[in-house]
């Protein structure tokens, strides 16, 4: 149960960027699995990756290609190809060879990308076969339908859309994002995918995705686990007629920047929201630190604990468990009697104990709630950080107990 998704907005076409879809039936017959994304040529290309040591083929090769020239980028779902070794390399290999057959590019053009089972050798054949198909699709209107295309155990599909004007020109930022499980990025997450039409250096556009992905996709998990496949990918077309931004600084750059932050995080919460089994939509908010990655550690501590997931998933308050999770995040000299505990206005803990205000029936209607704000005051310094995550329900087991059946 997606928890506050609705049907997707409105998502503008890019110029210059064009997606197509077809069905390779690689877990199930007529299933649209393969996307396929042809940038216009001089586009520049940035992208963050998994930092799982069992990385996919895919990543491998994507890695080592993004810095360019790119024209096609290439997703399957229902396999990973993860964990193949050598085989799934020359698996992944072979499909870009194949569609850079097909459209005359060279190899090294193409960037692979693939989700599902890790483990399973990559069906080869069946992607080639449906290359053409998505090829003959390719459209600059066909993102909702990608959306839908790279979807696994996704209940709906996720993407975002600004655009903003300088000079009379109007630029675009679209991104589409798919995952609902193994998520707790470690550079970005699952796979994403934003385009703008705007004119990028390379190295600006690497920076653009690199910080947004930190404020975003970098502060979202479902269940602790990062994915061997995650991927995402910003494409600058260069359709826009205004100056190429090469620096990090002026009006574009600005503009720009904070539609691909705006686009990045709403597709990142999207993800959150659509968690596998998720009833609960949590905000973990963590002020008061003397640097961010204590923020960050007590945060993720919170956010990963089962007992604080399965408690959120009861609409049970035991605020008792938020407590034990904060003290043992591992924060150097923490003084207790200086944290401060919430959920949502209502104050739960008060210098380290139960708050002399609080009430258990207060405490029941903030977690009755499909959305919830845990925000906790450390009392130690300025800096802050955010979490989103989810609720733990029976739901998320079964989903994972029957992954492969």
């Amino acid at each position: 149960m997606a928890v506050g998704l609705g049907p997707l907005p409105t998502l503008h076409p890019v110029p210059g960027f064009e997606l197509g879809i077809s069905s390779a039936g690689i877990k199930r017959p007529g299933r649209k699995d393969v996307v396929v994304m042809r940038c216009a040529e001089g586009s520049s290309v940035a992208g963050v990756f998994t930092l799982n040591a069992f990385c996919a083929a895919p990543v491998i090769l994507a890695k080592q290609r993004v810095q360019g020239p790119v024209r096609y980028l290439l997703t399957n779902t229902g396999n990973a190809n993860a964990g193949t070794g050598e085989p799934g390399l020359i698996a992944a290999t072979r499909t870009c060879a194949k569609l850079a057959e097909l459209t005359g590019v060279d190899a090294t053009a193409v960037l692979p990308y693939s989700t599902g089972v890790i483990g399973e050798p990559l069906p080869v054949e069946k992607i080639e076969g449906a290359l053409q198909a998505a090829l003959d699709d390719l459209s600059v209107d066909n993102w909702a339908a990608a959306a839908t295309g790279i979807m696994t155990t996704d209940t709906l599909p996720k993407g975002a859309s600004r655009q903003f004007q300088h000079d009379g020109v109007t630029v675009t930022v679209t991104g589409i994002s798919k995952g609902a499980g193994m998520i707790r990025p470690n550079m970005a997450t699952m796979l994403g995918y934003i385009a703008t039409d705007a004119k990028v250096s390379q190295s600006v556009l690497q920076d653009l995705i690199r910080d947004g992905a930190n404020k975003s996709f970098n502060r979202i998990t479902i269940d602790g686990d990062t994915s061997t496949n995650d991927c995402c990918m910003l494409i600058a077309t260069g359709q826009a007629k205004l100056p190429e931004v090469t620096e990090a600084k002026g009006p574009v750059f600005e503009a720009l920047k904070k539609a691909v932050f705006e686009v990045c995080m709403e597709v990142a919460q999207a993800i959150v929201r659509d968690g596998e089994g998720a009833t609960k939509f949590v905000t973990v908010q963590v002020n008061g630190g003397a640097n961010h990655q204590e923020c960050l550690d007590v945060g993720y501590t919170v956010a990963h604990s089962p007992l604080i997931k399965t408690a959120l998933f009861a609409s049970d308050p035991n605020w008792g468990r938020i407590l034990a999770a904060v003290g043992r995040a591992g924060v150097s000299d923490l003084d207790v009697s200086k944290i401060d505990v919430f959920l949502g206005t209502v104050c739960i803990a008060r210098q380290g104990c139960r708050a002399t205000t609080y009430t258990e029936e207060q405490g029941s209607a903030v977690m009755a709630e499909a959305e919830i704000t845990i925000r906790i005051e450390l009392g130690r310094g300025d800096c802050s950080e955010t979490i989103w995550t989810t609720d733990l329900s029976h739901e998320y087991v079964k989903i994972n107990a029957e992954y492969r059946t």
